[in-house]
């Protein structure tokens, strides 16, 4: 019961959460088994750009670090708001929530060339979290039932918290800079006087991640109409003998 209890909830996961939490986790078990090691997914430029290890790119934000607490608190927060936006503000957007993806990790990974920073999987969850408070504005929050804040001071407690851990808070401020560059661009400046949409998802995404909206103009043939079917006219003369 248990097992089938989990895999209920797994497949009814959105399909973005599910897939990148699946990595992730699967990421971390292969390192913790030793199939792999962290230094074959950290992010390294030089590897990237001259030994063409592309896989770097994407790896670098699958790897939250050995199993222990940082890594059960990762993907709760993990889980838990990039669940929340794509059953909330990106319901029936799945192409626009990729694309926020992509540009979050674009911008990440343009840092990353410049600061010596190895993993951003911790940033982009402090990104998914900024989005999702920032669009949730009134929303009470209370941490380890010891404060109680509205939803927009969410990162920055996190960030307080990975700082008691001694943690550095590069990364926390890092994916707070990127939730707010795509906030403001995205739900801030087009509603400013003079100001228009600046960050578009591309047509293919669309293509490939939504359903496509029936035609409301359409119009089937005579033939194709349910009274129409073989099935229903045979209900209907057994309703309505000759």
């Amino acid at each position: 019961m248990a097992y089938q209890g989990f895999a209920q909830e797994y497949l009814g996961m959105p399909a973005v959460t599910r897939a990148y939490t699946t990595a992730c986790v699967l990421t971390t078990a292969a390192v913790q088994l030793e199939f792999i090691t962290p230094f074959q997914l950290y992010f390294n430029p030089d590897l990237i750009f001259r030994k063409f290890q592309i896989w770097r790119l994407i790896t670098n934000f699958l790897f939250f670090g050995p199993l222990g607490f940082s890594f059960f608190f990762n993907m709760i927060f993990l889980y838990r708001y990039c669940r929340m936006l794509e059953e909330g503000s990106f319901r029936g957007r799945t192409a626009d929530f990729v694309f926020m993806f992509l540009f979050g990790g674009f911008l990440m990974t343009l840092f990353g060339l410049f600061a010596s920073l190895f993993f951003l999987g911790q940033a982009f969850t402090i990104m998914l979290v900024y989005v999702w408070s920032r669009r949730n504005p009134y929303i009470r929050m209370n941490f380890f039932g010891l404060l109680n804040f509205q939803a927009p001071f969410l990162p920055w407690v996190l960030m307080g918290f990975s700082l008691l851990l001694g943690n550095s808070i590069i990364i926390d401020l890092l994916g707070i800079a990127v939730g707010h560059i795509y906030y403001f661009l995205e739900d801030v400046f087009p509603n400013q006087p003079g100001g228009k949409k600046l960050l578009l998802t591309p047509s293919f995404l669309k293509m490939v991640f939504d359903t496509p909206e029936e035609d409301p103009n359409y119009n089937p043939l005579p033939e194709d109409h349910p009274e129409n079917q073989p099935r229903d006219r045979d209900q209907n003369q057994q309703q309505h003998p000759q």
